[in-house]
Protein backbone atom coordinates (compact mmCIF):
# COMPACT_ATOMS: atom_id res chain seq x y z
CA UNK A 1 0.00 0.00 0.00
CA UNK A 2 1.25 3.49 -0.70
CA UNK A 3 2.00 5.88 2.09
CA UNK A 4 0.90 9.34 1.92
CA UNK A 5 3.48 11.59 3.24
CA UNK A 6 5.37 14.55 3.76
CA UNK A 7 9.04 15.00 3.86
CA UNK A 8 10.07 17.75 5.98
CA UNK A 9 12.65 19.61 4.27
CA UNK A 10 15.27 18.41 6.74
CA UNK A 11 14.36 14.88 5.15
CA UNK A 12 15.39 16.39 1.50
CA UNK A 13 18.44 18.05 2.27
CA UNK A 14 19.76 15.24 4.37
CA UNK A 15 19.50 13.77 0.76
CA UNK A 16 21.09 16.21 -1.06
CA UNK A 17 24.31 16.25 1.08
CA UNK A 18 24.73 12.81 1.36
CA UNK A 19 24.41 9.77 -0.67
CA UNK A 20 23.32 6.02 0.62
CA UNK A 21 21.39 7.65 3.43
CA UNK A 22 17.74 7.03 4.73
CA UNK A 23 16.49 10.23 3.58
CA UNK A 24 17.81 9.72 0.19
CA UNK A 25 16.43 6.35 0.04
CA UNK A 26 12.78 8.66 1.12
CA UNK A 27 13.37 10.88 -2.24
CA UNK A 28 14.14 7.35 -4.17
CA UNK A 29 10.78 5.67 -3.18
CA UNK A 30 9.03 9.41 -3.76
CA UNK A 31 10.15 9.20 -7.03
CA UNK A 32 9.37 5.92 -7.97
CA UNK A 33 5.86 6.07 -6.80
CA UNK A 34 6.10 4.07 -3.88
CA UNK A 35 5.23 6.53 -1.86
CA UNK A 36 2.67 9.55 -2.09
CA UNK A 37 4.34 12.70 -1.02
CA UNK A 38 1.97 16.05 -0.81
CA UNK A 39 2.99 19.74 -0.81
CA UNK A 40 1.27 22.81 0.45
CA UNK A 41 2.36 26.42 0.03
CA UNK A 42 3.84 27.29 3.08
CA UNK A 43 5.78 23.74 2.58
CA UNK A 44 6.48 24.66 -1.08
CA UNK A 45 7.95 28.37 0.04
CA UNK A 46 10.04 26.72 2.74
CA UNK A 47 11.97 24.35 -0.06
CA UNK A 48 12.48 27.00 -2.33
CA UNK A 49 13.66 29.70 0.72
CA UNK A 50 15.95 26.85 2.01
CA UNK A 51 17.06 25.64 -1.25
CA UNK A 52 18.52 29.48 -1.79
CA UNK A 53 20.76 29.07 1.24
CA UNK A 54 24.38 28.10 -0.78
CA UNK A 55 25.81 27.49 2.59
CA UNK A 56 24.14 24.70 3.22
CA UNK A 57 25.21 23.04 0.23
CA UNK A 58 28.75 23.83 0.17
CA UNK A 59 29.43 20.20 0.93
CA UNK A 60 27.08 18.74 -1.23
CA UNK A 61 28.13 16.20 -3.73
CA UNK A 62 25.61 17.86 -6.65
CA UNK A 63 25.80 20.94 -8.00
CA UNK A 64 23.31 24.20 -7.73
CA UNK A 65 21.73 22.66 -10.91
CA UNK A 66 21.55 18.80 -9.79
CA UNK A 67 20.11 19.92 -6.77
CA UNK A 68 17.39 22.49 -8.87
CA UNK A 69 16.75 19.55 -11.07
CA UNK A 70 15.94 16.73 -7.90
CA UNK A 71 13.56 19.38 -6.21
CA UNK A 72 11.94 20.08 -9.70
CA UNK A 73 11.40 16.31 -10.09
CA UNK A 74 10.34 15.93 -6.43
CA UNK A 75 7.73 18.87 -6.78
CA UNK A 76 6.21 16.77 -9.89
CA UNK A 77 5.44 13.94 -7.94
CA UNK A 78 4.13 15.55 -5.13
CA UNK A 79 0.30 15.52 -4.91
CA UNK A 80 -1.17 19.38 -4.37
CA UNK A 81 -3.14 20.06 -1.30
CA UNK A 82 -4.83 23.71 -0.26
CA UNK A 83 -5.34 23.78 3.26
CA UNK A 84 -8.57 25.47 4.54
CA UNK A 85 -9.15 24.76 7.80
CA UNK A 86 -5.57 26.11 10.49
CA UNK A 87 -6.04 23.68 13.19
CA UNK A 88 -3.09 25.23 14.95
CA UNK A 89 -1.96 22.88 16.93
CA UNK A 90 0.81 25.32 18.45
CA UNK A 91 4.04 23.91 18.52
CA UNK A 92 7.10 25.62 19.00
CA UNK A 93 8.25 26.17 15.40
CA UNK A 94 5.34 27.82 13.49
CA UNK A 95 6.46 26.19 10.11
CA UNK A 96 6.04 22.89 11.69
CA UNK A 97 2.13 23.91 12.66
CA UNK A 98 1.93 24.50 8.69
CA UNK A 99 3.12 20.70 8.56
CA UNK A 100 1.17 19.16 10.64
CA UNK A 101 -1.56 21.32 8.93
CA UNK A 102 -1.13 19.66 5.60
CA UNK A 103 -0.65 16.39 6.68
CA UNK A 104 -4.04 16.74 8.10
CA UNK A 105 -5.51 18.31 5.35
CA UNK A 106 -4.01 15.82 2.78
CA UNK A 107 -5.01 12.98 4.95
CA UNK A 108 -0.89 11.92 5.40
CA UNK A 109 0.04 8.77 7.17
CA UNK A 110 3.39 9.74 7.98
CA UNK A 111 5.33 13.03 8.61
CA UNK A 112 8.87 11.86 7.75
CA UNK A 113 11.19 14.54 9.44
CA UNK A 114 14.64 14.20 11.33
CA UNK A 115 13.11 16.40 14.06
CA UNK A 116 10.68 14.13 15.17
CA UNK A 117 10.88 16.03 18.68
CA UNK A 118 9.75 19.27 17.35
CA UNK A 119 6.46 17.61 16.80
CA UNK A 120 5.70 16.62 20.21
CA UNK A 121 3.73 18.99 22.78
CA UNK A 122 1.26 19.49 20.19
CA UNK A 123 -1.86 21.28 21.81
CA UNK A 124 -4.07 18.77 19.18
CA UNK A 125 -3.43 15.53 18.43
CA UNK A 126 -4.06 13.02 15.63
CA UNK A 127 -3.59 9.72 16.08
CA UNK A 128 -3.70 8.72 12.52
CA UNK A 129 -0.71 10.62 11.79
CA UNK A 130 2.67 9.22 12.86
CA UNK A 131 5.64 11.25 13.44
CA UNK A 132 8.65 9.27 12.31
CA UNK A 133 12.26 9.62 11.16
CA UNK A 134 13.62 8.24 7.84
CA UNK A 135 15.21 5.55 8.78
CA UNK A 136 12.52 4.01 10.88
CA UNK A 137 9.39 4.79 8.40
CA UNK A 138 12.00 2.62 5.77
CA UNK A 139 12.46 -0.21 8.22
CA UNK A 140 8.66 -0.40 9.33
CA UNK A 141 6.71 0.66 6.17
CA UNK A 142 8.97 0.91 3.13
CA UNK A 143 10.66 -2.17 3.08
CA UNK A 144 13.74 -2.34 4.49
Amino acid sequence: MIQTVIVDTNVFVSALLKADTAPREIIRQCLQGKAKPIMGNALLAEFEALMQRDKIFKNSPLSAQERQALLSAFFRCCEWVSVYFLWRPNLKDEADNHVLELAVAGGATHIITGNTKDFKGAELRFPHIEIITPRLFLTQVGGH
